[in-house]
C-alpha cells in the first residue's frame, strides 16, 4: 500500500539500484515489486535520487520504530514481506496514517539532503533564496547554500503520490492527505543558520542559510499528530473528509487522519497485523505504555536475572589511548507473558 515504498523500505531496492550502471535503469525498474508505472518512470529517469530515497527510507523506518519502542505496536518490520509492516497496513488506523507521514517526509529530507551536498546532477542548493531579506534581528543576504527543500517535496510528491492518484476511492484520499502532512512537517522544521562578517565579529553583516532540522523533530512532530489523529468518514462524493460521529472536531490540514480503529496489538492477530506483545521487555515500575501492566495487557509477566557486562571507569592515556574496565551488573528483566493456548486461538 506504500507503493514503490515498500521495497525501498525494506533495503532490497537500495542494494538493487547499486548494480543500475551494470544492468541500466530500466531493467532494474522494472523488476521492483508494488512500482506503478509513473513510479517505474521516474526512477529509470532518476537512478541516482532513487538511491537517496532507499538511504531515507532506512532512516524513517527507524525513526518509527524510536517513537513507538515503548508501544504495544512498536513499527516491526517483517523479513521477505514486500508491505514491510504485514498486514496492519491493509486497516485504516492511526498507524497506517503515522507510516504514511513519516514514509513521505523522510523520502522529503533524504531528497533535499542530497540535493544540498552535491550527491545529485538534477538539483543542487536552493536557487530561490536570493537576495536580501530581514529577520527580527535586521538585515541579512541570502548566501551559503540553503536546503532545496522545493525540490524534495516536489519530488517527493510526484513518486510517493503516484499510486494513489491512480485510485479514486477513500483510502486513497486518507493517504494523499497523510502524505502530505508528512511533507509538510519537514518544511516546517526548516531552521535559520547565519555567519557574521565583520571586524572582530561584530556581525556588521550577516549571511544567513535554510537548513534542514535533525528528522527526529519531524517524528516528534509526527509522533504528536497520531496521538492528535482525527477519525472521519469520506463524503459521498469521495472528495473530503467530515467527522465521524457527531461532536467530533473536524480534521485540519495539519491533522493524521484515520477510518478504522486500531487493534489492541495484544496477542498475535494475523489477519489484523497484530504480532502481540508476548515476550516483549517492559518495565516493572512504569506506569506508561512500557509499562508490564499496559504491556502484557494483565497477562502477567516473567523475570529474568540477567548479568550485563558493560565498559567503565574510562581513562584517556597519553598518547593516545581509552582503556576501560569491565563492569558486571545483575538486573531483572521482565518479558510479558504469552496468552493461553485457548485465548489465542481465539483471536487467530
Amino acid at each position: 500500500v506504500l507503493g514503490g515504498l515498500q521495497m525501498v523500505a525494506t533495503g532490497i531496492f537500495a542494494i538493487q539500484l547499486k548494480y543500475i550502471g551494470a544492468l541500466g535503469a530500466r531493467v532494474i525498474c522494472d523488476n521492483i515489486p508494488g512500482l506503478v508505472s509513473r513510479q517505474r518512470q521516474l526512477c529509470q529517469r532518476y537512478p541516482d535520487i532513487m538511491r537517496s530515497v532507499g538511504e531515507g527510507a532506512r532512516e524513517w523506518i527507524r525513526e518509527c520504530q524510536h517513537q513507538f519502542r515503548h508501544h504495544r505496536w512498536n513499527c516491526t518490520t517483517l523479513d521477505r514481506d514486500h508491505t514491510v509492516f504485514g498486514r496492519v497496513m491493509l486497516r485504516s488506523s492511526r498507524e497506517a496514517a503515522f507510516v504514511y507521514a513519516i514514509s513521505s517526509a523522510g523520502v522529503v529530507h533524504a531528497i533535499t539532503r542530497a540535493c544540498s551536498q552535491g550527491e545529485l546532477s538534477v538539483c543542487s542548493c536552493d536557487p530561490y533564496t536570493r537576495g536580501r531579506h530581514h529577520d527580527q534581528r535586521g538585515d541579512f543576504d541570502w548566501g551559503g547554500c540553503s536546503d532545496n527543500i522545493h525540490y524534495g517535496v516536489r519530488f517527493a510528491k510526484a513518486f510517493v503520490d503516484a499510486k494513489e492518484k491512480r485510485l479514486k476511492d477513500a483510502r486513497a484520499l486518507m493517504n494523499l492527505h497523510n502524505n502530505r502532512c508528512g511533507r509538510t512537517a519537514v518544511r516546517r522544521f526548516l531552521k535559520l543558520e547565519c555567519k557574521c562578517h565583520g571586524v572582530s565579529g561584530s556581525c556588521t553583516l550577516r549571511t544567513c542559510w535554510r537548513a534542514l532540522s535533525d528528522f527526529r523533530r519531524t517524528g516528534d512532530y509526527l509522533r504528536r499528530r497520531y496521538d492528535g489523529a482525527v477519525q472521519v468518514t469520506a463524503t459521498q462524493d469521495g472528495a473530503n473528509f467530515t467527522a465521524a460521529r457527531q461532536g467530533y472536531r473536524r480534521a485540519t490540514r495539519t491533522d493524521l487522519v484515520y477510518f478504522d480503529n486500531s487493534p489492541d496489538y495484544c496477542v498475535l492477530d494475523k489477519a489484523a497485523g497484530s504480532l502481540g506483545t508476548a515476550g516483549r521487555v517492559c518495565s516493572k515500575t512504569s506506569k506508561g505504555t512500557d509499562g508490564c501492566e499496559i504491556m502484557c495487557c494483565g497477562r502477567g509477566y516473567d523475570t529474568t536475572r540477567v548479568t550485563r557486562v558493560t565498559q567503565c571507569e574510562c581513562k584517556f592515556h597519553w598518547c593516545c589511548a581509552v582503556r576501560c574496565k569491565e563492569c558486571r551488573n545483575t538486573v531483572d528483566v521482565h518479558t510479558c507473558k504469552a496468552p493461553k493456548k485457548a485465548e489465542w486461538l481465539d483471536q487467530t
